[in-house]
């Protein structure tokens, strides 16, 4: 097995990544929609990193995590093929109820961390966030590394969580921790040499390479995200069925095998995640529903994706920014041809990123208000992100647990800030 270059032969192709990845977001909406130069001043760096929080699950059990580093032996890596294997690192979220003596979950790692705060947040991502403003590494999450999985007399189902481009797959752990309080089992996936940064456990760090054309690198992308995905799912079911597949031999958290219902398979993920998640089940049969956040399924020549001129026949939610956005034409295809269950919600007041962690941590950094204006929109934080968990947990308690809600029928007086779209 070929390992993963170290950082020293990966991180350094910044400039040609930064021209191409800022052409594909004006057009394409799956990165944030503004570039860097047109950030509004956020002021100078802290003298010291802000230590940031993310917000606490609002489920009943506690949450769990252990992180996975898996590879497909049956195909080289698509972005390196003298790569021998495609190599993937995973985290898996569950529900717990013995967290306590557990150490606390990394948000990153140190050189992701470092790697995310000098390129990722700015020149990938369109924030404006000085750098050594935050301390990425140190951010608090709710969940215990390796605590055992909670007791249950049933199997769980299981959802994948699909990063944006130039997202890393913790940017969204505020969603998929609260849906694994709910007791969920949760795996959030990094897609190697696309994601922006990916450490592995020998300390290698695999970076982005540096696109092509726009639109090939898109229609490449979502063809590996694909495979990832379905390489996932049949990892996963060789953990429930007791092997354990991860490269370096690290134990599985206790109770873990035999507890993943693979017969009840969501997925969801923000902008290029969320169009993976519509490709992914067009591909993957076993993936019962899917939630895209703010992803197109229009291509860079402005035709509807080919998911978007058939559509899915089941069930899927689109949630949408508020005000001007370039997701309309390949949404309002997917929908007139989906015959499957399907709804559009629009959070108000929102920026692309209110669909992850920038909505809660950005706010932490002590950024000017028309920095975070332009970063995450005007909508209160904690009502993006408590509004989030109720309409994406909604959605998956009815298509995999059965539960019969009404959230999901009509605007709620409880979360005033979702529109449904016609």
């Amino acid at each position: 097995m070929t390992k993963a270059q170290p950082i020293e032969h990966r991180v350094g192709r910044k400039r040609g990544l930064r021209a191409v990845a800022v052409g594909a977001a004006l057009l394409m909406n799956f990165l944030i929609a503004a570039l860097p130069a047109q950030a509004a001043p956020s002021g100078l760096p802290a003298a010291h990193p802000a230590r940031m929080r993310l917000p606490v699950p609002t489920g009943r059990f506690p949450v769990g995590e252990v992180t996975l580093h898996l590879a497909d032996t049956s195909r080289h890596d698509p972005w390196h093929p003298a790569q021998d294997d495609r190599e993937l690192m995973v985290s898996v979220y569950y529900p717990t109820t013995r967290a306590a003596g557990r150490p606390t979950a990394p948000y990153m790692l140190p050189r992701a961390a470092a790697h995310f705060d000098s390129v990722t947040a700015n020149d990938y991502l369109g924030m404006d966030v000085p750098r050594g403003r935050a301390d990425w590494a140190a951010t608090v999450t709710h969940a215990a590394q390796g605590a055992p999985v909670a007791h249950g007399h049933r199997k769980r189902p299981v959802l994948l969580y699909a990063p944006g481009l130039g997202e890393p797959r913790t940017w969204g752990t505020t969603l998929v921790s609260d849906l694994a309080s709910r007791g969920y089992v949760v795996v959030t996936v990094d897609n190697t040499y696309e994601s922006p940064e990916v450490e592995f456990p020998d300390g290698s760090l695999a970076t982005m390479v540096t696109p092509g054309g726009p639109d090939a690198f898109i229609r490449k992308a979502l063809t590996i995200r694909d495979a990832d995905t379905s390489f996932v799912l049949d990892q996963l079911g060789s953990v429930d069925s007791g092997r354990n597949p991860d490269v370096d031999g690290r134990p599985l958290p206790r109770g873990l095998v035999g507890t993943l219902d693979l017969s009840r398979v969501g997925m969801f993920g923000h902008s290029l995640g969320g169009t993976a998640t519509a490709t992914a089940m067009d591909a993957d049969p076993r993936i019962s529903a899917g939630i895209n956040m703010d992803g197109n399924l229009t291509n860079y020549d402005g035709t509807p994706m080919p998911v978007a001129e058939h559509g899915l026949t089941r069930p899927f939610l689109l949630m949408g920014k508020d005000g001007q956005t370039d997701t309309g034409p390949g949404w309002a295809a997917f929908r007139a041809h989906t015959p499957g269950w399907n709804r559009q919600l629009r959070l108000r007041g929102s920026e692309h990123a209110s669909f992850t962690d920038a909505e809660s941590l950005l706010p932490q950094l002590g950024l000017a208000p028309v920095t975070l204006k332009h970063d995450i929109g005007t909508i209160a934080p904690a009502a993006a992100v408590r509004t989030n968990e109720a309409y994406v947990s909604a959605f998956f308690d009815h298509w995999l647990r059965g539960t019969r809600g009404h959230l999901l029928d009509g605007p709620s007086p409880r979360y005033p800030d979702m529109e449904f779209v016609d």
